[in-house]
């Protein structure tokens, strides 16, 4: 077979002998540059390690790899619950699923956007790694609703006051939600990375505690290896937070660290829906949510999930912070006032829908 060659004479398709380099085509005047790549954009497409410690850590994601699918699923019998207390339960992971529901979208986002930021190649593998961590956690939360109360967070029948209440609370933790990620994505091109994952450093802190005490705490089975699980993940998450932010923060500017100072306060208000009660900013709930609230997840706690009490899940709070406001002071960065828990800071004013662009 023949083929045109650049001067419109025939070539041979297959070369028999003679350099390659004699086969190409040089221009007199030289190659002409190929137009730059507009920014944002994931290319050029490199391999660059900075940081060798986020490759480990991406390693390590690897190696600890686990499938939700393997967990003993089939030992959770609902009959060895109360009617009420299948109903916590489902309550408790439906307002997880506000958070792990929404990591996976959190984290890929995140993640396409280090590529197009150019970022460092382990710094997208690990976003990856989370993202992936994340899907494991949401298949945990739908797992644990559809074994307890088929139909739900959002499709059962609600007959009784109870189920009714339990569903209009998370219909409105669900409003919260979308308010939530509206902010996040406007976020992703407005901020830098050091800026955006500060907040997510205090909820990694308090996660992989809380779950950690729950894996103890809890009498079944199964979610005892759903919060080993997952309390291994966040651990590893914390430590790929703490990594990239140690990069970053030496440049900040003063601007810039005023704007961690108001997200950590942001962080404390958002995930307080999970690790503790939501102050009364950003959240736009009904006067009678949170009473209901504590009803429900008393029910989970009364089931055996292992819920920390109010005042357990405060001193689990304290801790954290106590932890990441001596992380981000060495760095010269303030930390809020947090008056829920008598922490005394630097007032950043009303947290609004706006200001939340923390990550969980």
């Amino acid at each position: 077979m023949a083929r045109a060659n650049g001067n419109g004479r025939l070539a041979n398709a297959h070369h028999d002998g003679g350099s390659y380099e004699g086969r190409l085509i040089v221009p007199a005047s030289g190659f002409t540059p190929a137009p730059p790549v507009p920014r944002p954009n994931i290319f050029p497409l490199e391999w660059i390690t900075v940081t060798e410690p986020l490759a480990a850590l991406y390693e390590k994601a690897k190696r600890q790899s686990w499938n939700p699918s393997d967990l003993p699923w089939h030992a959770l019998d609902p009959a060895q619950f109360t009617p009420e207390q299948r109903l916590g339960i489902m309550y408790w992971y439906a307002t997880l699923a506000v958070f792990d529901g929404s990591g996976p979208a959190v984290f890929a986002a995140a993640m396409i956007h280090a590529y197009e930021a150019q970022a460092e190649d382990p710094i997208r593998k690990c976003f990856f790694t989370v993202a992936r961590d994340e899907v494991n956690h949401e298949e945990c939360c739908q797992r644990a609703i559809e074994r307890v109360m088929p139909g739900g967070p959002l499709r059962f029948e609600a007959r009784t006051a109870f189920e009714r209440a339990a569903l209009n609370n998370i219909q409105w933790l669900y409003h919260n939600g979308g308010r939530y990620w509206r902010g996040y994505t406007k976020s992703l091109d407005k901020y830098p990375l050091s800026v955006l994952f500060t907040s997510f450093l205090l909820g990694e802190v308090a996660a992989s505690t809380l779950f950690y005490g729950m894996s103890h705490r809890t009498t079944i089975p199964v979610f005892k290896e759903v919060f080993t699980k997952v309390g291994q993940d966040e651990s590893r998450h914390l430590a790929i937070c703490l990594k990239m932010l140690e990069n970053d923060w030496p440049g900040l500017v003063q601007e810039q660290k005023d704007l961690i100072t108001k997200q950590l306060r942001a962080g404390f208000v958002f995930l307080s829906m999970i690790l503790w009660e939501p102050p009364k900013q950003f959240w736009d709930l009904p006067d009678y949510f949170i009473p209901n609230h504590r009803v429900l997840i008393d029910a989970a706690r009364d089931a055996g999930l292992g819920v920390l009490t109010y005042d357990e899940q405060a001193a689990n709070w304290r801790l954290a912070i106590a932890r990441v406001r001596k992380i981000v002071e060495d760095w010269g960065i303030k930390f809020p006032a947090i008056p829920e828990l008598d922490l005394e800071g630097v007032d950043v004013g009303h947290i609004t829908a706006d200001d939340i662009i923390p990550v969980f």
